[in-house]
């Protein structure tokens, strides 16, 4: 397959990209999971408090992204095979979701249990739905699966920016790599 061209996102465009990559891995890697008395121990506190501030930067940096989305066009993929080319929009829609599901679902499950959000700086947003403990354990089981299909999908979506890079070299991982990236430069 041909090179594509040497079009790249924008800066900004990278910036949010990876920022919010490291972000949900960092806060996946930072949730408590398990048991209610676990999750709101107060032993376990500053870790909730950072899981659940990364998750409200990350809600935020999606609806950002979504905006930025709006008024800048990305670059053009390479000609691809239909199947890949829609298997590209499906994933990339599928991580737009659950960048809003994922926070979104930890907001209402832990309103729904009676829980504030905790937030660094001993910032707390109070419930804002009706409690219904029953309700809130199902929503936060939901998240947990949600959190886990994130990153199942932000995987696939690596791995074929590397198929793409190593396979195809059609330029699709280069225009989201830094140009000081040792790949951007192969």
């Amino acid at each position: 397959m041909q090179r594509s061209s040497t079009a790249r996102f924008s800066t900004f465009g990278l910036g949010i990209h990876w920022l919010t990559a490291i972000l949900v891995l960092v806060a996946f890697t930072l949730g408590l999971g398990g048991p209610e008395r676990v999750v709101y121990s107060a032993a376990n506190d500053l870790q909730r408090q950072v899981h659940e501030t990364l998750g409200m930067v990350v809600l935020a940096l999606a609806a950002l992204r979504v905006l930025w989305r709006l008024v800048a066009s990305p670059p053009e993929p390479p000609q691809v095979a239909r199947w890949m080319g829609l298997a590209a929009k499906l994933t990339q829609a599928g991580l737009y979701v659950l960048l809003f599901a994922v926070p979104l679902s930890a907001i209402a499950g832990a309103w729904l249990a009676g829980h504030p959000l905790s937030l660094l700086g001993g910032i707390e947003i109070a419930p804002a739905l009706q409690p219904s403990l029953a309700a809130g354990r199902l929503i936060a089981e939901i998240h947990t699966l949600l959190g886990d299909a994130i990153l199942w999908l932000a995987g696939l979506h690596a791995a074929a920016a590397i198929y793409h890079h190593f396979v195809l070299k059609d330029g699709v991982l280069t225009s989201m790599l830094p140009s000081w990236s040792w790949l951007a430069r192969r």
